[in-house]
Formats: structure tokens, sequence, C-alpha cells
């Protein structure tokens, strides 16, 4: 597998690269192949099981309001 090495990135670039990869619960590391691959690959062609695992994780929370009525 061949390595690349990108100097002078902006500060700011970093921060939302690494910003981006917690979000998507992986590395800066993977997150930059993930970047490289779609913009010159075009997105990933994987299953629906591969187009879950790429989403973000989102945190669901419980409403504390009544439960609605159900009619039989």
């Amino acid at each position: 597998m061949a390595q690349l090495i990108v100097r002078n990135i902006d500060e700011q670039v970093v921060r939302e690269l690494k910003k981006r990869a917690a979000a998507m619960g992986r590395s800066a590391e993977a997150e930059h192949r993930a970047l490289l691959e779609e913009a010159l690959l075009g997105p990933p062609k994987g299953g629906f099981k591969d187009f879950l695992r790429s989403m973000p994780k989102v945190e669901l929370k419980r409403s504390k309001s009544r439960p609605r009525r159900v009619r039989l």
C-alpha cells in the first residue's frame, strides 16, 4: 500500500478533519483516506450494511412526555 505525506495544512482544516472523524467514529487518518477515496473514486459502492456503518453515530434521547394513547 502506498503512503502519502501532506505538509503545510492549515490548522483549521486539521481541526475540521478531526471533528468530522470523531463524528464518524474513526481516526483522522481513516477519515482522510475516506475523503480522498470519495473525492477521487466517487461514493463507496458497498451494500446497505456499509451505508449504515458510514453514518455518524447519534445519541437518541427518550421523550419525558406521557405516552400517547392508542385506540384499538
